[in-house]
């Protein structure tokens, strides 16, 4: 697995590197990530699928857990001109999702 770019001001109990891989194979990750980490604890996902903008997000929302941050990398060439299918398959989305708490 390559070194995932994390950022540095958080302490991460997981990391998955979802690159490449197709719906539903990231929130699949995600889901067993986030069942095999304490309650609380922080869990770091970089993808290249755009959906998963979407999927994580319902996931959170749906199963209560938060989604902490939320960012778009643009690998693009701004030298050269792309098309907009090359320009997608350059962008690296990546999230920090912490795991919910049960309720009292």
């Amino acid at each position: 697995m390559n070194a995932l770019a994390k950022p540095p001001a958080y302490t991460l109990s997981r990391e998955i590197d979802a690159c490449g891989l197709k719906c539903p194979e990231p929130v699949m990750l995600l889901h067993n990530a986030l069942t095999e980490v304490a309650a609380g604890d922080l869990v770091f996902m970089q993808a290249t699928d755009p959906t998963t903008v979407r999927d994580v997000r319902n996931f959170c929302s749906y199963l209560g857990h938060t989604l902490i941050e939320h960012k778009v990398e643009n690998k693009a060439d701004n030298n050269r001109e792309s098309s907009p299918k090359s320009i997608k398959e350059q962008q690296k989305f990546t999230y920090i999702i912490r795991k919910k708490t049960p309720t009292p």
